[in-house]
């Protein structure tokens, strides 16, 4: 060997076991099968979707079900609004099937006090719809909480006003 020359130190090799990649997906692998592998294979709303309710900042029932919302796991912002009416229109809800608050969440229109499992089946089944609404105010419905029981339906609706049965409760 000349004075000049260092001496090699060893390279590891591609083919060695305990690569820097290797290893991340060995502890990748490991969070999944702690989480039980679901974590990752099913959709969250609160990871995918966002939801962005656009209501009257008086209204208390909306402000109840926006916290029926968060407590089901979404991420919810809310946009407070004197005026409602130019909030439906560009969103396109029906006039027969307005109520007091509407949210975007996954480009979908959710119109009033539709129960948090709804709009989870929804963007789970990604139905070929405009939205879902609950028009009126029923009183048994998320956010209205009365402790009275009052039948209520949850309808899809479409751009073209036709509507259809999506869930009754």
């Amino acid at each position: 060997m000349s004075k000049n020359r260092k001496p090699e130190k060893p390279v590891a090799s591609r083919s060695t076991p305990f690569t820097r990649r290797r290893v991340l997906f060995a502890l990748g692998a490991v969070a999944v099968a702690g989480v039980g592998g679901s974590f990752f294979l099913t959709p969250s709303p609160t990871m995918a979707e966002g939801v962005v309710v656009y209501k009257d900042p008086s209204c208390v029932c909306c402000g109840r079900w926006v916290d029926h919302m968060r407590q089901s796991g979404f991420a919810v912002d809310v946009i407070n609004v004197e005026d409602m009416e130019p909030v439906k229109r560009r969103a396109g809800v029906p006039e027969p099937m307005e109520s007091c608050h509407t949210a975007h969440v996954g480009g979908y229109i959710v119109e009033g006090h539709v129960p948090a499992e709804d709009v989870r089946r929804m963007l789970a089944e990604r139905p070929a719809i405009k939205g879902l609404t609950v028009p009126g105010m029923p009183m048994s419905a998320p956010g209205m909480d009365s402790p009275e029981r009052e039948p209520y339906t949850v309808l899809s609706f479409n751009d073209n006003g036709s509507t259809g049965h999506f869930a009754s409760h």
